[in-house]
């Protein structure tokens, strides 16, 4: 039985080329960066190269880009570093209840430690209000972090506008892009974006590394101590071979990144397509237009998350949903949550993303084999 994987949001597979300059970077490459001999200046020249590609392709300059060891560092330095800089100026910060993780229990750590948070709502289809936003700024926030796509239901937030309303305010704009890079056109000067987070392994990169992108001028408290890497901004020495896979990935991203957009669309309205066609009932979740195109996400009313994915896993179809799912009980998303309250469609949304190696004939299986289980679950 063929297996399908349909869950590149959670993780990607690396790309052929990615491995391959990976292995080769690890069988030519050992020296330290920061060696000033010949070996420690190849490795240099590695990064140097990768940090150029990164910053080009969110519009930004090379010394704007921090190499960190993934999405939840990126998001953790940019949150910690910028509050403890700018503690005496404000302790305010202002979020989304939709976030990653990764934000959201860094804002409550933070609140242990005498910041205020405040949490935005979401519309039903998991848009904030740009209104709420102005409202809830005051002269002692510090910080306004709100994620690009969201991960779960593929909801696209409106970044230039947050990025206008903050140009002005003395609080630094970060968004967490991990699940939008490589699909969106991001550029941090026309968006007037502060500070960016990206990870590898969500466009077929290794998984362990990432970036931080940190507009020129504005000062982190650095959150690991040692060396001077990173231009004292990051210390530890560089994945080398990781930062050179990284960078295949990124100009393999950036090459098929329009082409991507249109396959992902399709594959949408295939599967949706086939559910129509043997009335199946469900509703999408997150905005229809103005959202990831790689990320589908549909609520079946009379399912359950675990009894959907159980089966789908039986069908060889690897897809997931946002809850955490244990034996005999299920957290529903937060995200879900956030959206409709605490209602059955919180328990019964599945997500679906594509990526590499996905084709047309795989998406008919899974439209096919959703009716299947869709009708033994509630006949």
């Amino acid at each position: 039985m063929e297996q399908i994987y349909v869950d590149h949001a959670a993780t990607s597979p690396m790309h052929p080329k990615v491995i391959e300059n990976v292995y080769e970077t690890m069988k030519s490459q050992f020296g330290n960066p920061s060696s000033i001999h010949s070996f420690g200046r190849q490795a240099r020249s590695i990064l140097d190269n990768a940090r150029s590609v990164m910053a080009k392709s969110i519009g930004a300059l090379e010394n704007e880009i921090i190499f960190t060891s993934g999405g939840t560092e990126a998001d953790n330095y940019a949150i910690f570093g910028i509050c403890e800089s700018k503690t005496r100026k404000g302790k305010h910060i202002i979020t989304t209840s939709i976030e990653h993780h990764a934000v959201l229990h860094a804002c409550e750590q933070l609140e242990k430690k005498g910041f205020e948070v405040t949490y935005l709502s979401v519309d039903e289809y998991g848009q904030i209000d740009l209104q709420e936003l102005k409202d809830s700024l005051r002269d002692d926030t510090i910080l306004v972090t709100i994620m690009y796509g969201n991960n779960e239901v593929g909801t696209i937030q409106p970044i230039k506008e947050i990025g206008n309303l903050l140009k002005d305010h003395s609080a630094v704009f970060h968004t967490d892009a991990v699940q939008a890079y490589g699909i969106e056109e991001i550029n941090v000067t026309k968006q007037h974006i502060d500070m960016l987070s990206v990870s590898s392994h969500k466009i077929n990169g290794p998984k362990g590394i990432g970036f931080l992108y940190v507009k020129n001028g504005i000062k982190l408290t650095p959150q690991l101590f040692g060396g001077e890497q990173e231009k004292k901004r990051r210390a530890g020495t560089e994945n080398v071979p990781s930062v050179e896979g990284f960078k295949t990935a990124v100009e393999i991203a950036q090459q098929e990144r329009l082409a991507k957009r249109e396959t992902y669309q399709k594959y949408k309205e295939m599967i949706l397509s086939i559910l129509k066609d043997n009335n199946i009932t469900y509703r999408q979740n997150g905005l229809v237009e103005n959202s990831l195109p790689h990320v589908l996400n549909l609520s079946f009313p009379g399912t359950n998350v675990e009894a959907m994915l159980v089966n789908l896993d039986l069908a060889g179809i690897a897809a997931s949903s946002g809850s955490a799912c244990t034996a005999g009980s299920i957290e529903p998303s937060h995200v879900l949550v956030s959206m409709f309250g605490d209602v059955e469609r919180t328990k019964n949304s599945i997500r679906f993303s594509f990526g590499l190696n996905n084709t047309e004939t795989q998406m008919e299986k899974v439209g096919h084999e959703l009716v299947k289980i869709i009708h033994r679950l509630t006949h």
